[in-house]
This record gives structure tokens, C-alpha cells and sequence, in this order.
């Protein structure tokens, strides 16, 4: 079993900053990677950042690069998205996802709960 556990969202300017965690727990071995996803009503859920497990690398959608940092803390379990220079357009809910490796009798995918980031004046 594996639980994700999403903080950090609220309201903030536009240019404002916001740092969003995703603490992990349970089965945390299994974890291929991890990433956020972000999703406005009556839209796809969209890949906004993410970084495996092993090498740290990192994927960034286009209209984030330059401006989110994902990261990770390995001795806490969590990773972490730092979003800068925030705009109206990031407003979403933004969910946490892990990736499961295979073998580990587990469901691929797990997400938490979301946690909403508003940006507005």
C-alpha cells in the first residue's frame, strides 16, 4: 500500500510563489517515480512536472519549464514542487502521482487527495 498526502496549496498572487508537497508512505520502495499533475474543471488532468526515483530525472510540461522545480527529499519520503513566478493559468487542482515498479503486487498508479492553488489578484 502506498499513500500520497498533498500540502502546501492556497491562494497567491500572480508572480507570487507556492511550494507543494507530497509526503509518501507505506510501500515507498516500489516507487518508479513521482509527479504532479494538475487539472481544471472540464479539462484533461495534465502532467506538470515529474523525477524517477533513480538519477533524479526530471520532465517539466512546456508552460512550466523555467518557472517549477520539482524535487525530491529521500530521507523524508516527499517531493516537492516549487512553483514561481505563478500566473492566473496555473490555477488547478494539483495532484500528486507515483509510479509503482512492477512486481510489487500493486497498482500502478496512486495519487493523493489534490490540493487546490489559486492564482489570482
Amino acid at each position: 500500500q502506498l499513500q500520497l498526502v498533498e500540502s502546501g496549496g492556497g491562494l497567491v498572487q500572480p508572480g507570487g510563489s507556492l511550494r507543494l508537497s507530497c509526503a509518501a508512505s507505506g510501500s515507498i520502495f516500489s516507487i518508479n517515480a513521482m509527479g504532479w499533475y494538475r487539472q481544471v474543471p472540464g479539462t484533461q488532468r495534465e502532467l506538470v512536472a515529474s523525477i524517477t526515483t533513480r538519477g533524479s530525472y526530471t520532465n517539466y510540461a512546456d508552460s512550466v519549464k523555467g518557472r517549477f522545480t520539482i524535487s525530491r527529499d529521500n530521507a523524508k519520503n516527499t517531493v516537492y514542487l516549487q512553483m514561481n513566478s505563478l500566473k492566473p493559468e496555473d490555477t488547478a487542482v494539483y495532484y500528486c502521482n507515483a509510479e509503482i515498479a512492477r512486481g510489487w503486487g500493486l497498482p500502478p498508479q496512486w495519487w493523493g487527495q489534490g490540493t487546490q492553488v489559486t492564482v489570482s489578484s
